[in-house]
């Protein structure tokens, strides 16, 4: 796929070295917020409170985020149920109050922009994703990691294969390194979102590894380093129209699709343009350092 026609081969390999110190310092500060901060995991992880409620007006969600942001609620949830006029909030559970005092102090904080509100119901849940659930959704990642080895190594080789799993590695703690700073809520539709870019980086990864693989055999007596942004350069083409397609869509999912399809929307964004950098300036500077040959 060559529809923009790029020629002029763009050396980017040459601050590859500044960018891999750029890079390597990233991850690290992404591993410091993580275990620092922690995640800011949503009520599919801790448990909460559920408060249903109606208005006999038209109330804006915005309005109802605003009354709880107030109580100094990092996380929670809002949306409709039934109809325009019936609401369903999810809280956090707090260690000094129960889901009746939590629900009455949203509910008063609720009357004072509207007074026309009816509580239904008030209770408070476990977390839906149990412990064994918890494990077996890291099981499954580390099954997916060790299985995209797997396949890297019988078609790349070894070393192709320790580039490409870094440069993931290097993705993965990037977005949960922003989440954790920035307290972003950490949900399940977070968790799909980061695993498809991720998917999408060892893709442009392979992409990548594939043209150079192909150019070595092709020009073996080239300097490795121009076959790399040579090879770089003729899949420039391809990355920018998928990937900038890709990203219009999710960009509309992050500004129209609602709270519920936020965070998958912002982890997924956020990974695509990672996962183009990570491609670029990890994997193939990765090779270049090691110096792989035919």
């Amino acid at each position: 796929m060559d529809l923009l026609h790029i020629r002029q081969v763009i050396p980017f390999m040459k601050n590859a070295l500044t960018l891999n110190i750029i890079s390597a310092v990233m991850f690290f500060i992404a591993i410091f917020f993580i275990f620092k901060n922690g995640l800011t995991l949503s009520p599919e992880f801790t448990g909460g409170t559920v408060i249903e409620f109606s208005c006999s007006e038209n109330l804006s969600l915005d309005k109802i985020r605003s009354a709880i942001s107030i109580l100094d609620y990092k996380t929670f949830q809002v949306q409709h149920f039934n109809s325009s006029y019936d609401f369903i909030i999810s809280l956090p559970l707090r260690d000094n109050q129960t889901a009746i005092e939590q629900s009455k102090q949203v509910l008063n904080a609720l009357l004072i922009i509207n007074k026309n509100i009816k509580l239904h119901s008030a209770e408070s849940i476990g977390p839906q994703i149990e412990d064994v659930l918890l494990y077996e959704i890291i099981a499954a990642i580390l099954f997916i990691l060790v299985g995209v080895m797997i396949y890297l190594i019988s078609r790349f080789g070894w070393k192709f294969s320790l580039a490409g799993i870094i440069a993931n590695l290097h993705d993965a703690f990037i977005i949960l390194g922003l989440f954790a700073y920035f307290h972003w809520e950490f949900s399940m539709s977070a968790l799909a979102g980061m695993l498809a870019a991720l998917s999408y980086s060892i893709n442009e990864s392979v992409i990548i590894m594939d043209r150079i693989r192909e150019n070595l055999r092709k020009n073996q007596e080239v300097d490795l380093k121009k076959i790399i942004d040579n090879s770089i350069t003729q899949t420039m083409s391809r990355t920018i129209i998928t990937h900038g397609s890709t990203q219009m869509i999710v960009l509309s999912i992050l500004f129209f699709g609602g709270l519920s399809l936020h965070y998958f929307a912002l982890a997924l964004s956020i990974g695509i343009w990672i996962g183009i950098y990570s491609s670029i300036f990890v994997t193939a500077a990765l090779i270049m350092w090691i110096n792989i040959k035919k």
